[in-house]
C-alpha cells in the first residue's frame, strides 16, 4: 500500500490555482508556440514555422478535448483559448503581409478582414452573452479557424517550394491551391462574422 503524500504536498497542491489545470497549460503553450513562430517567420524559416504552427494547432484540439474530457470547462479558459487563437493567426497574416502583399498573394483589406472580423466579435462576445445568447463556436466559425489554418500550411509549403525552386519561384500548383484557399478563408471570415451579428440583432430570450 502507498504511504500518504506529506501535509507539505498536500498544502502545495492546495494552494495551486484552480485555473492552473492542463486544458489552460495547453493554451499558454499555445501562446508561447505563436511567439516562437513569428520569430521564425521574421527569419523565413518556413518549413520549421510550419511545423511549429501544426504543433500550435494541435494543441488548440488538444486543450478543448482535455476541458471537455474532465470537466474543466471554465469562463477563464472560454475567454482565453480564443484569444490566443486570435494572437496566433492574426499575427501569423501580419508577418506574411509583407511579403505576400510584394508579391500579389496577401493583400492588405484581406489581413485587415481577418483582424477587423476578431476585434468586432470579441467585443460582442459580452454582450452576448449578457442577453442569453450562447457564444460556443458555430459551424461557420469552425469552418473560418479551418480554412484560415489550411491557407496558412498552403503559405508556408509555397513560401518553403520557392525557396528549394533556387530562382524564386513556386511552383503552378502550390500557387493554385494557396490562392484557393486564401479567397476561400476570407470568404469564411466574413460569412462567420455576419452570422455572428445577425445572432447578436435577434438574441434568444432568456429562460
Amino acid at each position: 500500500m502507498s504511504s500518504p503524500l506529506p501535509q507539505s504536498t498536500v498544502a502545495n497542491l492546495a494552494a495551486v490555482p484552480h485555473w492552473l489545470h492542463l486544458a489552460n497549460l495547453l493554451t499558454l503553450s499555445r501562446l508561447v508556440l505563436a511567439f516562437v513562430l513569428f520569430g521564425l517567420m521574421a527569419l523565413e524559416m518556413w518549413i520549421v514555422s510550419l511545423v511549429v504552427f501544426a504543433v500550435a494547432a494541435f494543441t488548440d484540439w488538444l486543450d478543448g478535448y482535455v476541458a471537455r474530457r474532465q470537466g474543466l470547462v471554465s469562463s477563464l479558459g472560454r475567454v482565453l483559448d480564443p484569444l490566443v487563437d486570435k494572437v496566433l493567426i492574426c499575427g501569423a497574416f501580419v508577418f506574411l503581409l509583407p511579403l505576400g502583399a510584394k508579391e500579389g498573394w496577401l493583400l492588405p483589406w484581406m489581413v485587415t478582414v481577418v483582424i477587423a472580423r476578431e476585434l468586432i466579435i470579441s467585443g460582442l462576445r459580452d454582450q452576448l452573452e449578457s442577453m442569453g445568447a450562447a457564444f460556443g463556436a458555430d459551424l461557420l466559425g469552425k469552418i473560418k479557424m479551418t480554412l484560415q489554418c489550411a491557407a496558412l500550411v498552403a503559405i508556408f509549403l509555397s513560401l518553403e517550394a520557392q525557396v528549394r525552386s533556387g530562382i524564386g519561384i513556386v511552383p503552378e500548383g502550390f500557387v493554385l491551391i494557396r490562392d484557393l484557399l486564401i479567397w476561400a478563408m476570407v470568404l469564411a471570415t466574413v460569412l462567420s462574422g455576419a452570422n455572428y451579428l445577425v445572432r447578436l440583432a435577434s438574441p434568444p430570450k432568456k429562460s
